[in-house]
């Protein structure tokens, strides 16, 4: 049958065409990322490593870090941009620096010490409440950022403007902000949800008065990124509403973190964008990516994580395994990988598992004893691990079954073939 006809995808019907779509994805696992207060800052190599997988994701863009926090956060970004350098990779840096010179002085030294082109990603709250907060005037926020960005684009350094707290500013504020920054010469404004603040409609709203009463009467090529914090949990939707509505590139970390409670999370940004149709990259090195963040900058993944999570593709019920048990039987593995699974596990590398649990059916019994090479067919095994799965309180682990096989086939029970979780 064709596959297409299996589905019916209400997703498709009307509205944007995620196909068509062309948005860039820039990194900040290595600044902002880093910024969350259970983070750890982790080593060189691994930071390396992230930035080779990023490349490999598709990912075209990273921050790699706010040189003017100081000597230790300047000698990682200046390895970081040797490494892109050296080695050719596709990655366009940029370093995040507040609207002083003193912040702007070091990603200019090391762009011309390393000798490749370093974004300027230099920032300032836009928001009244962060006016009032700071004392700060809109000529203040003007005369500093002017020059901050001046001198920036007077080093040759490509600017991107970001206004902090942008979906709680004033539309006149942010018309002076990011009028005068661009007549100043920053080529790329960033709207930041520095505070999860925004819902998509108000991330559409906010896209298009930037275009169209800022960068469009500017009158010069000027880029828009959207970067998203995700305290209300709309990080996420957040990314695909403001490509929806037209930006050219879009924040997100490894697994969301971040300040707070995080960012947007560029794996699941990636998993929808692929699925969607808009991200045709390889995304087999994802797991990696996640895993490697995981452990290094010490975020644990919940089991219930999407797609990366350990529960993602297990099931231990009857009703949900007997399906793709069914499907395996026609011999189709997409089948199999879809009929109880919005997301292909297979596109990410990975797999369904069936296990056995006080809600399985006798078909988990017999999927989990021929994938581990027992007779399935042998009534009394089954039946053995299915009486003992009904008196359990949990999914049976892979050593527990095993034990439970050896019961049942008159084995003494010894050391389990496979006692992974």
């Amino acid at each position: 049958m064709d596959d297409s006809a299996l589905i019916h995808d209400w997703n498709a019907q009307g509205g944007f065409d995620w196909p068509a779509a062309r948005v860039d994805l820039n990194d900040e696992t290595l600044r902002d990322g880093l910024q969350s207060p259970s983070a750890i800052d982790p080593p060189l190599d691994v930071k390396i490593r992230l930035l080779h997988l990023m490349a490999d994701l598709g990912i075209v863009a990273a921050d790699i870090g706010l040189p003017g926090a100081g000597p230790r956060v300047q000698e990682s970004v200046r390895a970081l941009a040797r490494e892109i350098a050296g080695t050719g990779l596709p990655i366009q840096p940029n370093c995040a620096a507040r609207t002083v010179i003193a912040d702007v002085e070091p990603v200019v030294r090391i762009s011309q010490e390393v000798g490749i082109a370093i974004e300027a990603a230099t920032f300032i709250g836009s928001s009244p409440i962060r006016q009032y907060a700071e004392d700060w005037t809109l000529d203040r926020m003007l005369r500093a950022s002017e020059e901050a960005v001046t001198f920036a684009v007077r080093e040759g350094l490509p600017v991107m403007y970001v206004t902090e707290d942008t979906t709680r500013a004033r539309p006149e504020t942010l018309k002076a902000l990011y009028g005068n920054a661009i007549g100043w010469g920053a080529r790329r404004i960033c709207l930041a949800d520095t505070v999860g603040h925004a819902t998509p409609a108000g991330v559409k709203n906010l896209v298009r008065f930037v275009k169209e009463e800022i960068v469009v009467p500017a009158g010069e090529a000027v880029k828009i990124d959207w970067h998203g914090h995700r305290d209300r949990g709309m990080g996420l939707i957040n990314c695909l509403a403001a490509i929806e509505a037209g930006v050219d590139r879009v924040h997100a970390t490894a697994l969301g973190i971040g300040e707070r409670v995080g960012n947007a999370e560029m794996d699941l940004l990636i998993v929808n964008l692929r699925l969607l149709g808009a991200h045709r990259h390889d995304v087999s090195g994802l797991r990696e990516y996640c895993q490697l963040a995981a452990e290094a900058i010490g975020v644990p993944l919940p089991p219930n994580y999407p797609v990366m999570g350990a529960d993602a593709f297990r099931t231990g019920t009857g009703v949900h395994a007997a399906a793709i048990i069914k499907a395996r039987r026609k011999g189709d593995a997409w089948l199999a990988d879809r009929v109880y699974s919005s997301v292909p596990a297979g596109t990410f590398g990975l797999r369904q598992r069936i296990e056995i649990s006080p809600v399985s059916g006798l078909s988990n019994v017999r999927c989990w004893l021929e994938e581990h090479g027992y007779d399935s067919t042998n009534a009394a095994l089954c039946d053995h691990l299915f009486a003992a799965a009904k008196r359990a309180d949990r999914v049976l682990s892979d050593a527990e079954c095993h034990h439970l096989a050896a019961e049942a086939l008159g084995r003494t029970p010894g050391a389990p073939v496979d006692a992974a979780r």
